[in-house]
């Protein structure tokens, strides 16, 4: 077998862009930095593809021992299917110079049933052309195939004891869908071939297809000519209309013509930017606060979402809290008071949680969060689950106020807020002295997958260095508010 110049995923990235395609291929130090969380969803991926094998149990594992070794992978797939091996897991096929690696086949006497599995929810058209294309290699090798289907996660299931696999996994044929896309599939693998063969970087131009399906792996490096405050920066103008503006010359902030439509919001951001003077609508700043009652409760909260229910009366991707951060101030003059709970990675920490914060916030006042939204569904979920601490519940979330909305309406609103009311960009931008950046651990979805590894860490020392990194983030995010409610309280 020669190498390989096509794979499941380099297919899919030619089928977003061709220079994506190239780019992956030839030059891949050129690539965006892969995030933290980045990682963590495809460890995800191989972690549901592992699980979803124990459907199908006894099999044999034929994925190739290195990057270098599919060569063998492929010979030993050719032999286990011989020697009629029922089940292979990462069966590896080759044909024209494309490889397939199929996440399980049930062989029934060279009959093969082929089985993808997805960490998703449903199935995507993504995942269909990366169905096409494996049946298009295997079919094409020689192999007689009854069925495709892909396997993804049921996010109905309610976890009650054991897991049961059965119902956390959905299995759907999809082989009447990818069976039409045979002479795309060729179309595609015809022309990716002619691009990978060429001296150069094809000539395409970033447009919506860096976000579609996928942001790019080379997103930032084809957006080296794109400055700063640049018409990408705008918010609450919809992408298309983003490319539009660019497509016609137009990139700089400064280089928008006045007669050019704008939603309300990136308008004012516009306006800001050219004026260079800040927008502060103390009227309606003062009959926000005209609204809140003190003593007051900065309330904060940060949820892990894990693909598989780990406990009782969750579901796949459930939101479980697992920390909280209160700032308390009794009155406007009074200094705060701090209060956190950050619950092991142990047992289910919603319990706990909810009788630690519930204690807490016990009494009179207002509580402050931002995105009220996040805290009160998360709340909801918790009285739905855990009913005897309903009445609670409700009482807390008939006191929450959003400190978002001034800055979400841009009663006060800076060019340094970058058309965002998101407290990161917000907070810099009010209390130059307080930022996200120098923490560890500083935004929520990676304190999420932080928290999450904690129950698989063994390692005392990184344990309580992701604690104190967990706790420090998370205090941020009420002092934060504090601050800012401060700011605004000083107009």
């Amino acid at each position: 077998m020669s190498s390989h110049l096509l794979s499941k995923s380099s297919f899919i990235r030619g089928v977003q862009c061709e220079k994506h395609l190239y780019l992956y291929k030839y030059h891949y130090n050129e690539m965006d930095k892969v995030s933290e969380m980045q990682e963590a969803v495809f460890k995800r991926g191989t972690d549901v593809g592992k699980l979803a094998q124990q459907l199908f149990p006894d099999g044999i594992d034929a994925s190739p021992k290195s990057a270098f070794e599919y060569s063998k992978a492929i010979a030993e797939t050719k032999e286990l299917i011989q020697k009629k091996q029922k089940i292979i897991y990462e069966a590896s096929f080759f044909f024209s110079e494309v490889l397939s690696i199929a996440d399980i086949v049930v062989n029934e006497s060279g009959t093969l049933e082929i089985f993808e599995v997805k960490s998703s929810v449903s199935i995507s058209e993504t995942y269909l052309q990366d169905a096409a294309l494996q049946y298009w290699v295997i079919s094409n090798s020689g192999y007689k195939i009854k069925d495709f289907s892909i396997i993804y996660i049921n996010n109905q299931y309610v976890r009650n004891g054991n897991l049961e696999l059965d119902e956390l996994f959905k299995i759907e044929s999809v082989l009447n869908l990818i069976l039409p896309m045979q002479d795309w599939v060729q179309e595609k693998v015809n022309r990716f071939k002619e691009v990978l063969r060429k001296k150069t970087i094809p000539s395409i131009d970033i447009g919506e297809h860096c976000h579609n399906p996928y942001i790019c792996s080379f997103f930032q490096y084809c957006r080296k000519h794109i400055p700063d405050n640049s018409v990408f920066d705008l918010s609450g103008l919809h992408l298309d209309k983003k490319y539009d503006l660019y497509r016609n010359g137009i990139i700089k902030l400064e280089d928008i013509p006045d007669d050019v439509k704008l939603p309300k919001s990136a308008g004012l951001q516009l306006d800001v930017y050219k004026s260079k003077r800040n927008i502060i609508d103390k009227i309606a700043i003062k009959d926000f606060l005209s609204g809140l009652n003190y003593p007051v409760y900065f309330m904060d909260f940060e949820t892990f979402q894990p693909a598989v229910p780990m406990f009782d009366n969750s579901k796949p991707y459930m939101q479980i809290p697992f920390q909280y951060s209160v700032h308390y101030k009794k009155s406007k003059e009074s200094n705060p008071e701090h209060f956190d709970f950050l619950a092991e990675a142990a047992n289910d920490p919603r319990v706990k949680f909810i009788i630690n914060l519930l204690k807490i916030t016990k009494g009179n006042g207002d509580i402050i969060t931002y995105n009220k939204t996040f805290e009160i569904s998360r709340l909801k979920e918790i009285a739905e689950t855990f009913p005897e601490y309903n009445d609670d519940i409700q009482d807390r979330i008939s006191r929450i106020k959003d400190l978002m909305l001034p800055f979400q309406k841009k009663y006060y609103y800076t060019n340094d807020m970058k058309g965002s009311y998101s407290i990161k960009y917000v907070l810099p931008a009010l209390i130059p002295d307080l930022s996200y950046e120098n923490l560890t651990i500083n935004e929520g979805g990676l304190a999420s997958i932080k928290f999450e590894s904690l129950f698989y860490e063994t390692d005392l020392i990184r344990i309580a260095c992701t604690r104190t990194n967990l706790l420090e983030y998370c205090k941020l995010d009420t002092f934060a508010m504090v601050k800012l409610l401060e700011k605004l309280e000083s107009l």
